[in-house]
């Protein structure tokens, strides 16, 4: 049976135990507001509401699929193993972040980018530690990397469905597109964290074995069960690849593998919930729609893209999410066929890394580090994406127009 009968394992620290009663408090206000947005867009325009809603639904019914294979995942020690791991065979502190860039990229292409910031982050911490090594590089490759390796696969990112909703292509069409942009803004993000951050990395060094953080044993290594969060993992991964719409069938997988959990008493509905984060949840998706239903019912996003050739398109994106976070940018600028769709994905998957308004991962990173007991190195964060991202979205957009997608 991949399934043993046994006490649950010990419980790894995750962003989902940092959430403390202000960032409680925050998600509720924003579930509040996103209510009230929806409602009045309802009572507005009616058809218009219900269009967007059409468009905007299936991405957080996906993330939520893909936030439980996640949960699961992490409690058969997938991710804390690969940190483990990695940390073992990295003969020195350049060598540990090529791992972690790799992972983090890996991850968030297959399992979302909120699951990557909210799973890896702490694995990135561990792996620091247990050599001795500085956090911070880890901590903002995991944020920044997440961000902009979020190009690869429709389930990537929400802001690829909400667009994806009027190019009706698959994962693996998706994939041909946007593989070389994605390599791109990922090679790139990483180059220049690891050249900014070149003083931090140790040479050779022997690997210690502090302790990991609460919840963990530190003198065992991480031990990995290929239980249900392996089997989960390769579904949602062949789902998302091969079919149009994976939303409902990757959230019906996430329900059953963690049904079996709760069932046999090895998780908890409590952590469950708030691994989700409904009411953050609830709270874009309502200004989503809000955003929505006034791109289709105006036309001024519309008319200001059918205006821009593909960098300008990129570029209003990327200020659109500091504005008001990719999600709701995404259902304003694609409320209608975009001009250029996938320049238009470059800036509101990558534009986020220019400050913490620019996407939830910021919000789901801060919260992670802080349940390690690290403190998130948000300007230091900051000041790099600044750096990274000019160059990576000139380095996408480069790619996809030699490949003649733009």
């Amino acid at each position: 049976m991949l399934e043993a009968m046994s006490p649950p394992p010990p419980t790894r620290s995750t962003g989902a135990e940092a959430a403390g009663p202000l960032a409680r408090l925050w998600g509720w206000a924003l579930a509040g507001a996103g209510v009230v947005a929806a409602g009045v867009a309802l009572a507005l325009d009616s058809d218009a509401a219900r269009s967007a809603a059409s468009q905007v639904w299936s991405p957080f019914v996906l993330v939520a699929g893909l936030l439980l294979v996640g949960l699961v995942a992490d409690q058969d020690g997938l991710f804390a193993a690969a940190g483990d791991r990695l940390s073992r065979a990295a003969p020195n502190g350049l060598a540990l972040f090529a791992g972690s860039a790799l992972l983090v990229a890996g991850v968030t292409a297959v399992l979302n980018l909120d699951t990557s910031v909210v799973f890896l982050t702490p694995v990135l911490v561990y792996a620091a530690r247990s050599r001795g090594d500085g956090e911070a590089p880890l901590l903002v490759g995991c944020l920044l990397l997440s961000n902009a390796g979020s190009l690869l696969l429709p389930g990537s990112n929400l802001t690829n469905l909400i667009v994806l909703g009027h190019l009706h292509l698959s994962g693996g069409q998706f994939l041909a597109r946007m593989a070389l942009p994605w390599a791109g803004a990922v090679v790139l993000t990483a180059a220049v964290i690891a050249v900014a951050e070149r003083r931090s990395f140790r040479a050779d060094r022997p690997r210690s074995d502090p302790p990991a953080g609460p919840g963990t044993d530190a003198s065992q290594p991480a031990t990995l069960t290929l239980g249900l969060g392996a089997l989960g993992v390769v579904a949602v991964t062949v789902l998302v690849l091969t079919l149009r719409s994976p939303a409902l069938p990757v959230a019906g997988v996430g329900v059953l593998i963690i049904g079996v959990r709760l069932a046999t008493r090895r998780q908890e509905i409590g952590h469950v919930l708030d691994v989700l984060g409904l009411p953050v949840l609830v709270g874009l998706f309502g200004v989503a729609l809000a955003l929505g239903t006034l791109g289709r019912a105006w036309s001024g996003p519309a008319t200001l893209l059918a205006h821009l050739d593909a960098l300008g398109t990129t570029v209003v994106a990327a200020v659109a999410t500091v504005v008001v976070n990719n999600l709701p940018a995404a259902a304003l600028l694609a409320s209608r066929v975009p001009p250029h769709p996938f320049a238009l994905l470059v800036g509101l998957d990558i534009g986020p890394n220019l400050f913490v308004t620019g996407s939830l991962a910021w919000i789901l990173w801060w919260r992670t580090a802080r349940s390690t007991g690290s403190v998130p190195p948000v300007r230091r964060a900051v000041v790099l994406g600044l750096v990274t991202v000019p160059l990576s979205m000139a380095a996408a957009l480069g790619l996809l127009a030699a490949t003649g997608s733009l």
